[in-house]
């Protein structure tokens, strides 16, 4: 599971004694445990773990562009050294390319079925809005 590898990363990173991944190991980490904690017996998946992953990548550039506007440089650039830690457990994202082809193999393509087609099928790997956007505008 995509949890462990992120155990993993995160012991080496002690060893390592690099403050800034661990910090964003450890983030994502507790973020897993609470929501394991808060579904009453249900086992978290990966697609669990890219959507805390990507709402803490999006928090933290959230939080560059404050360190950004303040001047202070040297805390956007340890916020680069988490989001890089961090950004290689995500999978690629498709392109609109990509998505295109998805909808023109469907036989179906009515904006519910096309939505519920990616939900299922590619979670985590496409954005939902750039999704409707193509199923819409063709």
């Amino acid at each position: 599971m995509l949890i462990d590898d992120i155990r993993k990363a995160n012991i080496q990173a002690m060893k390592d004694h690099d403050q800034a991944k661990r910090s964003a190991y450890a983030m994502v980490i507790t973020r897993y445990q609470t929501l394991l904690t808060s579904k009453e017996g249900a086992n978290p998946g990966d697609p669990d773990v890219i959507r805390i992953i990507q709402k803490f990548v999006k928090e933290l550039e959230e939080e560059k562009q404050g360190y950004l506007q303040a001047g202070r440089a040297e805390s956007a650039a340890e916020i680069d050294a988490q989001l890089s830690a961090v950004e290689v457990f995500l999978p690629k994202m498709m392109g609109e390319d990509e998505i295109r082809a998805v909808i023109a193999s469907l036989e179906d393509k009515s904006i519910p079925s096309v939505m519920k087609h990616f939900k299922a099928n590619y979670d985590g790997q496409a954005d939902m809005g750039l999704v409707s956007k193509i199923a819409r505008n063709g």
